[in-house]
């Protein structure tokens, strides 16, 4: 592998690493949150997230915990998934890159990533009913903007997924055979 490959490969394992800190971030603050919204709804303007659902807390408790379910499971998906690839990416050998490991952890980050897709369509759909019921919710689109983006992006990595188990498959045949 060239020099260049390499560094590429390194620089990209680096932003993998900050994308999962920042994931992990979001995700213990919006537990945080969720947490005080229960205990001591009055501290949460001063919170990050900014994320304040106390007046669909006080008309329902349902929908309260419903959205706030599909913000803790989206977003706590989504640092799962980078944990995964920066696992892979720290597990990988480029040399020989076509093995049993490699390919099914792309398999698995295409299904978290189909799932976070379908998690999130899910919840931007219940969002919208709830506005009929008179709720707000507004706020809370940004947690599930890009569930079309990953209903694709899951489905073409299952493909690349499935690139990667034919190939392990014709390696280890080509193995067998020599």
């Amino acid at each position: 592998m060239s020099k260049t490959n390499n560094f590429v490969f390194n620089a990209l394992h680096i932003v993998a690493y900050i994308i999962f800190i920042a994931l992990c971030f979001e995700a213990g603050a919006l537990i945080v949150n969720f947490i005080f919204s229960l205990v001591k709804p009055e501290m949460l303007p001063n919170l990050y997230p900014p994320l304040d659902l106390t007046e669909m807390y006080r008309e329902s408790r349902w929908a309260f915990f419903g959205m706030y379910g599909f913000i803790l499971s989206v977003s706590i998906l989504k640092a799962f998934l980078f944990y995964i690839v920066v696992k892979l990416m720290h597990q990988m050998d480029l040399a020989k890159p076509f093995n049993s490991f490699v390919s099914g952890q792309i398999l698995q980050i295409s299904h978290l990533t189909l799932t976070i897709g379908l998690f999130s369509f899910v919840a931007r759909q219940v969002a919208k009913s709830l506005i009929h019921y008179g709720f707000d919710t507004d706020s809370l689109n940004q947690f599930w903007v890009d569930s079309q983006a990953f209903i694709l992006m899951g489905a073409v990595i299952y493909i690349i997924a499935m690139i990667f188990k034919k190939g392990v498959d014709m390696q280890n045949e080509n193995e067998l055979t020599v």
